[in-house]
């Protein structure tokens, strides 16, 4: 029994199937058949990239995704050429590789991934929220789920259950009231305000425009072709710099940013929404489930209700593909027994790394409040002045690009090779 259907609960509904003869998704939400933002995933209207990572694992575990993807009327781009990618103070120059990237809107990824799993035989039941566990007398375990329904409470028993909730999860509160110890949690604060609207897009212009905002600079942009001939293009400020949600404010605010694209953009092409989209992040948020003495057999907690990250690095989707791979692995080289510690410990280095690098990024800001990791600010002004060379130099956007795509880690920018361009004289 998985509780949620957004990317990481489908994906862990996927590859549960492997395993259990039958597996269930229940959602609050109903699944339209359209591809439309669901209430229930507030942050649904707004830009979501697939990082290269995603990409492959999904691929992996849903042969023909792309393809459906794309004929559902997403885009592929190359990721270092058609995207213009604006950082320290100017554009990275075009990386020595062609990268495949697929563009679409957050519901049109949902809607062909719930189509891949419904195939695979997952039964997915919309319009039933989850309010309670089901446990043993003892309560270390936990045997199913209590839903409601339009027509009252229902028990669904089953041996695993999935929290894939997100950041509203109940599973620590759930833990307290049973006698459990709940995780520790880290919060790294960013203020991150979004808005988001679609502009027209001419259907043979595919290009990307992506304004990451560096110190003394808080506005940033994301703008990516999508289905129906569309840019979606997302605005945002950190630490208080909120965007607005009309027109005409939001043209001024783009004014603001420190490259011009998103504001010739709204210059040149009609925005084609009625309502303006808003989206608050107030902090990286992380449970620490793999430090726990004790938890309940039959439950495990995934994707951002483990840790969610500053959305402005896109990290999301491909961190609950990757964890998916985790449990995938956990269960076939031991069951069920003790999974939920098998599986926090074996997706830590993941998380670890994302987090790293989410807050790493954050902490650059003054403002930022919340644990540093080790070794940040010195990371931080490395990667400075390799952004700025990354300006002239493709092989070193190039390697950013691989660490940002979730292909390649951190320290592959600390080869030898790398460490000798960033550092040369200009």
């Amino acid at each position: 029994m998985v509780v949620g259907a957004g990317v990481a609960g489908l994906l862990t509904a996927r590859v549960l199937s492997d395993g259990f003869d039958a597996v269930t998704v229940v959602d609050r939400d109903d699944f339209p058949e359209d591809p439309v933002a669901r209430r229930g995933v507030p942050q649904s209207a707004h830009i979501h990239i697939l990082m290269v990572a995603g990409q492959h694992t999904i691929e992996d575990l849903c042969p023909g995704f792309g393809a459906d993807l794309l004929a559902a009327g997403g885009l592929v781009v190359d990721g270092t050429r058609d995207v213009h990618f604006f950082i320290e103070g100017g554009y990275l120059a075009d990386g020595p590789r062609r990268v495949p990237l697929y563009c679409a809107t957050r519901p049109l990824y949902e809607r062909t991934l719930r189509r891949h799993v419904a195939d695979a035989g997952v039964h997915l039941r919309p319009n039933c929220g989850v309010v309670d566990y089901l446990a043993d007398e003892a309560a270390t375990a936990v045997e199913g789920v209590v839903v409601r329904t339009d027509s009252g409470t229902e028990e669904l028993p089953a041996d695993l259950v999935v929290d894939a909730t997100g950041r509203t999860s109940r599973t620590p509160a759930w833990l307290e009231r049973h006698g459990y110890a709940s995780p520790a949690v880290d919060e790294v604060t960013i203020e991150l305000a979004y808005s988001t609207t679609f502009v027209r897009r001419p259907a043979d212009d595919r290009r990307a425009f992506v304004v990451t905002p560096s110190p003394p600079d808080t506005r940033g942009a994301g703008v990516v072709p999508v289905e129906g001939n569309r840019w979606l293009m997302t605005l945002f400020g950190v630490h208080g710099d909120a965007p607005p949600d009309d027109e005409a404010g939001l043209r001024d605010f783009a004014a603001g940013l420190a490259a011009p694209d998103a504001k010739r953009l709204l210059d040149a092409h009609p925005q084609v929404v009625d309502e303006i989209a808003s989206y608050r992040f107030p902090a990286n948020r992380r449970h620490y489930y793999e430090r726990l003495d004790r938890f309940p057999e039959g439950l495990v907690v995934v994707g951002d209700a483990v840790a969610s990250f500053n959305p402005i690095y896109a990290q999301g989707m491909s961190v609950a593909a990757l964890e998916s791979l985790v449990l995938h692995r956990a269960l076939s080289t031991g069951g069920t027994d003790g999974l939920a510690h098998r599986f926090f410990e074996g997706v830590r280095p993941t998380v670890d790394l994302a987090w790293n690098m989410a807050v790493g990024a954050d902490h650059q800001f003054p403002r930022t409040e919340g644990p540093k990791p080790r070794g940040t600010d010195v990371l931080n002004r490395y990667l400075a002045r390799l952004l700025r060379k990354a300006h002239a130099d493709g092989v070193l956007s190039g390697a950013f690009f691989s660490v940002q795509m979730m292909e390649r880690p951190p320290a592959s920018l600390f080869r030898p090779g790398v460490i000798w361009r960033v550092l040369r004289p200009s």
